[in-house]
């Protein structure tokens, strides 16, 4: 569902306005499935833990989800979209150097606010189809506006194993996996440490022009 509805304006133009009560009500559900996660755990939360934490019934859920793994399914989606826009801002107008210090720092504090829906999306992706296809979404997006930055730091466009797409799609799924295993850790310093260490690799790969300034 959208987050907002939209009308007709004098111009002829769509314009937004407020949420739905749908709109309000779906946001409600995906928070409380979120701090579910959190709390309890995947395996811990169900349908009606769900729909009480978010304080409706289960037969109201069930009008927006079929189930819990399409709730989180939904929850992921969320998420990714937000660090989808979080990388596009970073690489936005930014020289290849900025671009990497900030996608990085930025990608560092999604995990660190929303890492149990990062790290539920990692887990869960092979065994849903759903949560794979979402979370698969955002890593050839973030791979593609980082090949961008990898482009106009020098490396070459191609298909080859050493040009942008490759070099990125591998920096992007390293990215994931460093991130990962920072909040399995426990976040916190693991997680400004394994920033740290990324903006390094990111910036010795991309060259020169990738530095950080």
């Amino acid at each position: 569902m959208s987050d907002t509805t939209q009308d007709a304006g004098t111009d002829g133009r769509r314009r937004r306005t407020a949420p739905t009560k749908g709109d309000l009500r779906e946001r409600a559900i995906l928070d409380a499935a979120e701090q579910q996660l959190a709390s309890a755990g995947y395996e811990g939360m169900t349908v009606a833990t769900i729909a009480q934490a978010a304080g409706i019934t289960r037969a109201a859920l069930y009008f927006y989800f079929g189930s819990k793994h399409d709730v989180v399914a939904a929850l992921v989606e969320r998420t990714v979209t937000a660090l989808r826009a979080e990388i596009d801002a970073a690489g936005d107008g930014a020289t290849p150097g900025q671009a990497v210090r900030d996608g990085v720092e930025r990608t560092a504090r999604m995990w660190r606010e929303h890492g149990t829906v990062m790290r539920a999306a990692v887990e869960l992706s092979p065994a849903v189809p759903a949560i794979d296809r979402a979370w698969r979404s955002a890593v050839v997006a973030l791979a593609d506006t980082m090949r961008g930055v990898a482009e106009r730091a020098g490396v070459p466009a191609g298909p080859g194993p050493r040009d942008a797409a490759a070099v990125t799609a591998a920096l992007v799924w390293m990215t994931e996996r460093v991130f990962y295993q920072a909040v399995v850790a426990g976040a916190g310093p693991a997680l400004d440490d394994a920033a740290a260490t990324l903006t390094h690799v990111w910036s010795s790969a991309l060259g020169p022009d990738g530095r950080e300034p």
